[in-house]
């Protein structure tokens, strides 16, 4: 007997993933795509997403931990993985042991990273992070030109990068900066091969005429279907689906409230749906709707449905009144073709990035 009934179930397109990889690819062919995959993938699963990438073409990844790199290079054997949070204290041994990349972001990480490449036979493949512009990971300028005035950091960086701070507001000046300060500081290095964009760096207009491109792009939630910039007219695909289960529908008199603390009262005769998910399944608590503040939208069939109050921990209560036929049983559009993971995030206060990370361990997962 079966006890798997669950509130919400994801489908995941590996294909729509893979053809997004295609597509930013195409944008500037003659640099290098690799696939950020830390976070689990943005949370779709980084042992189904890393084959799907690989077999699309990709033969670089990028994660934010070693046990990520791990997994990575498990799921994608042959290829070259950057673990873009550093090298913690005595990790090198074990970095080396899973042919995992760190990126070197201080001079204490690359004397490190130095001193055990001199010991051994290890791979001495690691990057050297510059910091332009973001203040948070990364050597300063100054301390960059000091390394290569000193003769270098003791070992080949196969790859300097750098990590643009405002490249999704197109309008701030911050991005044409950092890339002028970067190519400054890679006409040190000419030797080592070297990344600038992220997925927002990747999908500007100057990318495609090679101005943010240099030899490795380095896209993360575009992969995923989400839109960096805002207002871009994004032509990645979608590849997430979430549907939520109707358990109950309810009838609500005008002038009654719903939920916790009775912040939306309802100015009609309503039909109320209470969907199984919540913010313990990943839907932020301030997706609610409340009086005079509209909240996020589920769809049932091809009828917007606004929340209503505050969204709980394992329920949402969603405004059925103008689709008649929703039922017990239905399923409702979370995320899908009406409702993109930026849709959602807006509604929540937050950005698509959150959306996806935070989907939640409770739903049936289907990939296609």
């Amino acid at each position: 007997m079966t006890t798997d009934f669950p509130g919400g179930r994801l489908t995941i397109d590996l294909g729509a993933l893979a053809d997004n990889w295609r597509t930013l690819r195409s944008i500037s062919p003659q640099s290098e795509c690799a696939a950020v995959v830390k976070a689990d993938a943005y949370g779709i699963g980084l042992r189904r997403a890393a084959p799907a990438l690989a077999d699309a073409g990709a033969g670089t990844f990028f994660v934010a931990q070693l046990s990520e790199a791990v997994t990575a290079r498990a799921a994608a054997p042959g290829s070259a993985v950057y673990v873009l949070n550093g090298l913690p204290p005595g990790a090198a041994a074990a970095y080396a042991a899973a042919g995992a990349r760190p990126v070197l972001g201080s001079r204490e990480e690359i004397g490190e990273w130095a001193a055990f490449v001199a010991s051994t036979d290890a791979d001495p493949s690691a990057a050297i992070h510059v910091d332009t512009g973001m203040n948070r990971l990364g050597l300063s300028p100054d301390e960059f030109r000091a390394m290569r005035a000193a003769g270098g950091p003791g070992f080949a960086p196969a790859l300097l990068m750098s990590h643009l701070a405002c490249a999704d507001e197109p309008e701030r000046p911050e991005t044409a900066r950092q890339r002028k300060l970067f190519a400054e500081l890679r006409a040190l290095a000419p030797e080592t091969p070297a990344s600038l964009a992220n997925s927002a760096g990747t999908l500007r207009p100057e990318t495609s005429e090679g101005d943010l491109a240099f030899d490795l792009r380095r896209p993360g939630v575009s992969l995923y279907g989400a839109n960096p910039i805002a207002g871009f007219a994004s032509p990645l695909k979608p590849v997430v689906r979430l549907e939520a289960r109707i358990i109950q529908v309810r009838d609500v008199a005008a002038g009654e409230t719903v939920g916790y603390g009775g912040v939306e009262r309802m100015r009609r005769p309503s039909r109320v749906a209470v969907l199984s998910l919540g913010y313990a399944d990943g839907i932020l608590r301030a997706g609610g709707g409340a009086d005079g503040v509209p909240g996020a939208a589920a769809f049932v069939g091809e009828t917007p449905c606004p929340y209503v109050g505050r969204i709980s921990m394992d329920l949402i209560a969603i405004d059925v009144t103008d689709t008649p036929h929703a039922q017990r049983g239905d399923w409702a559009e979370i995320l899908g073709d009406h409702v993109g993971v930026d849709d959602l995030g807006r509604a929540c206060g937050t950005i698509g990035y959150e959306i996806l990370t935070s989907l939640g361990r409770r739903y049936e997962r289907t990939y296609v």
